[in-house]
């Protein structure tokens, strides 16, 4: 008795014919790693089996992705199909040759995978039962169905046969849903982490038996559906219920292999992802030659190119010997203002060449829920073509261990944040994003030591407040002038504080103003403003977009800051300056800081805000006698600190020749008065 040629259900087939059967197929099984997108094969089948089920075929045919295929097959596409419908239209009735047309099929698909020889001959049969149903459906409108109709004999009514067509869509259904588990198991990361031998074992013997039936089964169907087409219209009714039946068989069959299949495909799931997991909690301890394994277990597990820039698909060896930033991120992004911002400090950043060949930013999104939405992709796929560095190129694709380990390992909570990777892949910064958004690549190599170095050489000076954000500005502050920077959200205030800052210039002071908006007013109230006051010439004013880089930095210094806290008791300038502007600006204050370009230390920087600010402008005309002796900011600052040391302290300094002095003088940092000069000969 051959069992291999019977339709006996695989449950009832003894242990030894499966063992042969496996042997029989698994001699046929050389696959050469050509690659073949089952899962976009599987959508065109589902799409098609759509349209001859519904009357909404416009509907239908808007969701299929066919327009899109790029299978990857090294043999063109189109030939395999007809070799595959070849095969499964061949009359033949009998048993024996059933399972022998069987196996020819498995020989023909050789190179294959075993999901990708399903999908292949399930997309190759419903192609062809695809064209019936079109000629069916458009036979009462089309004469051209009419025409084809006739040659090829096809019943004028089909109304009979939908007993059978409703049966085989159930059919298709379940070879789908188990192609599903296939591929689902093939794409599992087994080159990475091993599954246990038994688990294994069990799963492949169930995926080759499934194969079989599932090949055997479409072969069944087609030779139905020729029947069909060749009946005359009295032997419907016998034929259609046994046939219909018949094909009810195999879906039952079908959904018990299913059913078991899923489960174990389900253990296998389960067991790499907690080794994988596991793997990367454990290679992220140890010290590497390079940063090549990791990154591949991170996003190479399916995809040799996992990698993509503006214009080509790259391999994660393009991030060999490097600094790695991962921008970890919603596939929003960032705000306009923030990307903008960073595209600033990272790409167009006047530091950029010194160290651009060191490091490399990687965009890495991760949806708020688990799956991908087609919104959530198509502004994905708009940003990673637009911006100036790496990105994962098909983010949806990262494996669900992997996201946990960012998740939970980096503490990713839907927040962007940036972890640095040095060249052999350790973690050196948890999150750079404050870190680059204040000092650009000038913090190569990104790591939390350097962002400490940074802190410990850097002073409250104008310079490193404006740090380039506007090129006129940077260049009033590399020329050392009094500059006044100020902010408010009412035009008449402005008026006002413009007005008595005039009063003052018109006294001889040198003085350049430059107006920074409110940092939560509106995008139209801020351009209305910004307007007015180049409209008045009032001052010089920084457009929105660098307005928003402004007060983005001062956020940025203030969180790096607090995240290096000092101890309590210790102060903090820079902290203490940066957090009274962006409290004033929270607390609806107007404000003012007035100081001296590059050349000028930490204290010759004054901050006014309130009603002080107003108060000390109207008092001009007493202080400002003292302009000549102190200086501006020397006289303003005495105005302001009477008290502080009223008499010349004693402190001396050197000023060595050739070092530009202040206005007027040289302002003792101590207690604010005009230094006595001395000169002495060598």
């Amino acid at each position: 008795m051959d069992l291999l040629g019977s339709d006996t259900l695989p449950n009832s087939v003894s242990s030894l014919s499966q063992e042969v059967l496996i042997k029989k197929l698994l001699l046929s099984h050389d696959p050469d790693g050509r690659h073949l997108d089952s899962e976009l094969l599987l959508c065109a089948v589902e799409d098609i089996m759509l349209c001859t089920t519904t009357s909404q075929v416009l509907d239908a045919i808007e969701k299929t992705h066919v327009c899109k295929m790029e299978f990857g097959s090294q043999e063109p596409l189109g030939q395999t199909f007809c070799k595959i419908s070849h095969e499964i239209l061949c009359k033949c009735c009998d048993e024996g040759s059933l399972h022998a047309r069987t196996m020819l099929l498995f020989d023909l698909l050789g190179n294959y995978k075993w999901g990708a020889k399903v999908a292949l001959v399930l997309t190759s049969f419903v192609a062809s039962y695809g064209e019936l149903r079109l000629l069916m459906q458009q036979y009462s409108s089309s004469p051209l169905a009419i025409s084809v109709a006739m040659l090829k004999k096809l019943p004028a009514d089909s109304s009979p046969l939908k007993p059978r067509f409703k049966a085989l869509s159930l059919l298709v259904n379940a070879i789908v849903d188990v192609t599903k588990c296939i591929i689902k198991f093939e794409k599992l990361p087994l080159s990475h982490v091993e599954l246990d031998d038994e688990t294994k074992a069990v799963t492949k013997s169930q995926i080759y038996i499934a194969v079989y039936w599932i090949i055997r089964g479409i072969l069944i169907c087609s030779s139905q559906i020729t029947d069909s087409t060749a009946m005359k219209s009295e032997q419907y009714s016998d034929s259609t219920i046994i046939a219909s039946w018949e094909l009810l068989s195999l879906v039952y069959q079908l959904r018990s292999i299913y059913s078991d299949l899923r489960q174990q495909v389900e253990v296998c799931h389960q067991q790499t992802e907690t080794k994988l997991y596991q793997k990367l909690l454990d290679i992220f301890k140890e010290t590497q030659v390079d940063n090549q394994e990791l990154l591949r277990l991170l996003f190479a597990l399916r995809d040799d190119l996992p990698l993509k820039d503006c214009s080509s698909q790259l391999g994660v060896s393009d991030l060999k010997n490097k600094v790695v930033i991962l921008m970890i991120s919603k596939p929003e992004l960032l705000s306009i203002e923030e990307s903008l911002f960073l595209v600033q400090q990272t790409h167009n950043h006047p530091h950029k060449k010194n160290a651009e060949d060191s490091y490399r930013i990687v965009w890495v999104p991760i949806p708020v829920s688990n799956q991908w939405t087609d919104a959530e992709e198509t502004i994905f796929e708009y940003l990673s073509n637009s911006l100036p560095w790496f990105s994962i190129r098909q983010p949806w694709l990262l494996n669900s261990a992997v996201v946990k380990f960012i998740k939970e390992a980096w503490n990713y909570k839907n927040e962007p944040v940036m972890v640095v990777l040095d060249s052999q892949g350790t973690v050196t910064n948890s999150n750079a994003i404050d870190l680059l958004f204040i000092w650009g690549p000038k913090a190569y190599p990104f790591s939390a030591s350097r962002e400490e170095e940074l802190w410990q050489e850097q002073n409250w000076t104008l310079q490193f407040m404006m740090d380039e954000i506007d090129l006129l500005l940077t260049k009033w502050v590399e020329e050392g002038r009094n500059i006044c920077i100020y902010g408010s959200d009412s035009i008449d205030w402005i008026v006002e504080f413009t007005a008595k800052m005039e009063i003052i210039k018109s006294a001889g002071v040198q003085l350049e103003m430059v107006y920074v908006g409110k940092r939560n007013s509106s995008q139209q109230d801020m351009r209305n403003i910004s307007a007015t006051v180049s409209y008045k010439k009032l001052s010089s004013a920084l457009p929105p977009m660098k307005t928003h880089f402004f007060w983005l930095r001062l956020e940025s210094i203030r969180r790096s800051k607090l995240r290096l806290r000092k101890p309590a008791n210790s102060t903090d300038n820079v902290l203490d300056e940066a957090s009274a502007l962006l409290d004033a600006d929270d607390n609806d204050k107007n404000w003012a800081v007035i100081g001296r370009g590059s050349d000028s230390m930490m204290q010759d920087i004054v901050r006014l805000e309130g009603p002080d600010l107003m108060e000390c402008l109207n008092k001009f005309p007493k202080w400002g006698e003292n302009v000549g002796e102190l200086g501006f900011l020397g006289a303003l600052r005495h105005a302001l600190e009477p008290s502080v040391l009223p008499e010349p302290c004693g402190h001396f300094d050197v000023t060595l020749p050739g070092k530009e002095q202040g206005e007027g003088g040289v302002v003792c940092g101590k207690c604010k008065h005009l230094m006595k000069k001395f000169v002495v000969y060598k």
